[in-house]
């Protein structure tokens, strides 16, 4: 089995407001959320730059500016690793990228290791050296997967909890055959579906899960799909939410082609000026597209009307406005 430590780069992205509220249970009190995140990949690689010849890289590099909520404008860094394998250059890494960044940016850094190897007796904290009377000693916050407890992380309603509960998976794999793997994903899948959590963070989820643990067997991939194409078909079960996600995962992949050009064209009508029927037109389709999504969530789960609301983003008028509509 297999599993890729790089797909982290892109979930942090997708849901880094939610890493945050992981590992900072006051961050919305420090960090003002509404400003965004700026990621600064570019910078990184700047200070690091990446070696054409290693193809294999151990570990994940984010480096994140966010916005404080302090009266003057500040702003922190956020310096995330996720290492993937007992390094013993590691606590020098993560000394030497504190203060490659700070001599560059002079602003606050707070930095952030993910561990995500199987060594239980590699957990590396802090960086020190000391000689002839000068001491220095870096500490870093450090987070080791292989200890988390799984019960606790399953209750979490913290979107992030599931990407920790795919990375245990992933470090039990090698303890249970595939058949068993297959099981614990589609598990792990359908208590994703219950959270009830953002469509766009459900997709980045499921997307997660299913590239991030690997089967050896290709067999199982398939077997993985019809395990969920079964899920779905099973009658009386609230899953219309999954079919509808997985089917917009499928049409992403198998189109992905047409859309950048669909995408490229509509930026040059932007560019040339798109007549105003045709915006009220696209306008008109989104909401369309909303409404029909409201009404399978009316039909397909038990939600309520807040909750509706909040995963088609739309008001909790019209997602009553529809249940009333469903009654008649």
């Amino acid at each position: 089995m297999k599993r890729d430590d790089s797909l982290y780069k892109a979930i942090l992205e997708d849901l880094f407001d939610d890493f945050l509220r992981f590992f900072f249970p006051n961050a919305e009190q420090i960090l003002d959320f509404e400003r965004g995140f700026v990621f600064l990949d570019k910078e990184l690689e700047q200070l690091f730059p990446s070696n054409p010849d290693d193809f294999s890289p151990k570990y994940v590099d984010k480096l994140v500016k966010v916005f404080t909520r302090e009266g003057v404008e500040q702003w922190i860094l956020v310096h995330i690793e996720v290492q993937g394998s007992s390094d013993t250059t590691f606590r020098h890494r993560m000394f030497q990228y504190f203060y490659r960044i700070y001599d560059k940016y002079q602003h606050p850094i707070t930095a952030f290791a993910i561990l995500t190897d199987g060594n239980r007796y590699f957990k590396p904290a802090y960086f020190e050296q000391t000689f002839l009377g000068t001491t220095i000693r870096y500490d870093f916050n450090v987070y080791k997967v292989l200890e988390q407890d799984e019960e606790t992380l399953s209750k979490s309603d913290n979107p992030f909890a599931t990407v920790i509960l795919t990375t245990l998976l992933a470090l039990k794999k090698g303890k249970m055959s595939e058949e068993d793997l297959l099981l614990l994903k589609v598990d792990l899948l359908k208590k994703l579906i219950v959270k009830g959590f953002q469509r766009e963070k459900i997709v980045a989820l499921m997307g997660f899960l299913k590239l991030y643990v690997r089967f050896v067997n290709p067999k199982f991939d398939v077997k993985f799909d019809e395990a969920i194409n079964e899920t779905l078909n099973k009658p009386k079960e609230t899953m219309g939410i999954v079919e509808f996600v997985l089917e917009r995962e499928r049409r992403i992949a198998e189109n992905r082609g047409i859309e950048k050009g669909i995408e490229k064209g509509i930026e040059k009508g932007i560019e040339k000026g798109i007549e105003k029927g045709r915006a009220e037109g696209i306008e008109q389709g989104i909401e369309g597209q909303k409404i029909a999504f409201v009404e399978t969530l009316l039909k397909e789960t038990e939600f309520d009307d807040a909750k509706i609301a909040h995963l088609a983003s739309v008001s909790v008028e019209v997602v009553q406005k529809n249940r009333r509509k469903l009654k008649k």
